[in-house]
């Protein structure tokens, strides 16, 4: 059976569309994944740490066989074979991969935490899943109207990012 799960995907450092593309790549590749929508890439200031780099973010659906658990080792080892180090929290990074929903479950384990648990105040994270998910639910309220309530105008979609990411995709 397979469950819908939204993850957002996010770096500053080196080149983060080329991440982006090998992690979706890497995705595809599974054979418990099958890629969904995928969002455009947005431009967004750094958050927690400030003097940082800004950040390239997105999103992207996927059908998964693979219990939250699995999903999670996955997108970890996908992050480490694209250089994350994780030196410190909120701390530039060359990919981060979160597992933002996994179905309607809740799942609140020791580093897996499901709805993640700032979504609702994250701009960045809002903004790319709203564009694929609108109506997804988190916390009795929708993503398109969690994104509206924060309307951040930082958080913009970088058209040039976008295309790059999609013609190395097709």
């Amino acid at each position: 059976m397979a469950i819908e799960a939204a993850l957002g995907l996010g770096g500053n450092l080196g080149d983060p569309v080329a991440a982006f593309a090998a992690a979706l790549k890497a995705l595809a590749a599974h054979p418990g994944i099958r890629l969904g929508k995928i969002s455009s890439v947005y431009r967004t200031p750094p958050w927690g740490r400030l003097d940082q780099p800004e950040f390239l973010n997105m999103a992207v659906l996927v059908e998964t066989s693979l219990p939250a658990t699995e999903l999670l080792t996955l997108v970890l080892d996908i992050e480490k074979r694209q250089g994350r180090e994780r030196l410190e929290r909120w701390g530039p990074r060359t990919l981060d991969i979160d597992i933002l929903s996994y179905g309607d479950a809740e799942i609140d384990q020791p580093g897996l935490q499901v709805p993640h648990p700032r979504l609702a105040e994250r701009a960045f994270a809002l903004a790319p899943l709203a564009e694929i998910a609108p109506m997804l639910a988190i916390g009795g309220r929708t993503a398109a109207k969690l994104r509206d309530e924060l309307a951040d105008p930082t958080v913009r979609r970088d058209a040039e990012a976008t295309e790059r990411l999609r013609s190395v995709l097709d």
